[in-house]
């Protein structure tokens, strides 16, 4: 499978099925994956726009509350 191909629902992980705030979505959180980022040579996210970037971009990957998974039942 390529890098870019994507894995039928069955398969997938992430997103996570959205049941509301997640407590564990924090500043920390952020922090820490703008550190690994920066561990591999990308840039620090040091602006308030950027940081709100990556936290929308872990929340897309992470929880979407827009396109939910469908039950796993």
């Amino acid at each position: 499978m390529s890098g870019t191909a994507f894995r039928s629902g069955a398969d997938r992980s992430y997103p996570l099925p959205h049941a509301g705030p997640d407590a564990r979505s924090t500043e920390s959180l952020v922090t820490s994956v703008a550190g690994v980022l920066v561990g591999y040579g990308y840039p620090r996210p040091d602006s308030s726009s950027d940081r709100a970037a990556l936290k929308s971009a872990l929340r897309a990957f992470l929880c979407n509350p827009y396109n939910p998974l469908e039950s796993r039942i």
